[in-house]
């Protein structure tokens, strides 16, 4: 009797580790491959500045009074940040003002998002009339186009949501071969001073998937 006691026991371990082990399967195969990809790193979008500057120190309650932006972001969803890379939607067909109202562009209408749709005093990136835009793509996925917008001159980003109408059409580039930086150049007339937005759509190639950010920019 001992030894098939012993026996139900060593096929019941058997059998939980077997579970446990296809739970585990399951969940990496589960895991959706929308979670690599990227962002404007330079001049950094609101959620990677956010993680680049707090990620290994979110909970310093120094951040509500040094950068109140981000401390109201990781206050309403820390994952807004931690996801930077993700901020993704799917096929919206290049119908981008349609799908997205005003107020929600910095979100790309992610509710999850909302966040970096709020006006404030978002720590900004000096930049010139001529600036390079610098996408990191952790999966290489390579580029339709992208399309840059910036605010227009007289806009607020400290008290204004984001419309389409507060937004100057600078340039869409053509298409971009798979790596996992892309850089490239933008030319503005020279007329914008002070605090702007660069706000920018990457189309991937692989799949119809669009991404849209906010960049906060100082304009010298």
């Amino acid at each position: 009797m001992r030894k098939r006691s012993t026996t139900v026991s060593v096929t019941k371990r058997h059998g939980v580790i077997a579970l446990i082990l296809g739970v585990l399967a399951s969940m990496l195969v589960m895991t959706p491959t929308a979670t690599a990809h990227g962002t404007i790193v330079g001049p950094a979008t609101r959620a990677y500045q956010c993680w680049q500057a707090w990620g290994s120190q979110h909970t310093n309650p120094a951040m509500q009074q040094q950068d109140p932006m981000c401390w109201q972001a990781f206050q309403a969803n820390a994952d807004t940040m931690w996801n930077w890379m993700s901020a993704l939607r799917d096929g919206l067909g290049g119908n981008f003002q349609g799908a997205t109202p005003n107020g929600s562009l910095c979100s790309n209408n992610l509710s999850r998002n909302s966040s970096l749709n709020k006006p404030g005093n978002w720590r900004t990136t000096n930049v010139g009339s001529s600036f390079s835009l610098h996408l990191y793509d952790q999966a290489s996925h390579g580029a339709d186009y992208f399309r840059v917008y910036v605010s227009k001159q007289g806009f607020d980003p400290t008290t204004q949501t984001l419309g389409w109408s507060n937004l100057d059409f600078i340039t869409q580039t053509g298409r971009y071969a798979p790596a996992k930086d892309i850089t490239f150049n933008v030319q503005t007339n020279g007329s914008y001073r002070g605090h702007h937005i660069v706000f920018t759509i990457w189309q991937a190639s692989h799949l119809d998937q669009a991404y849209m950010w906010c960049s906060d920019v100082n304009f010298g």
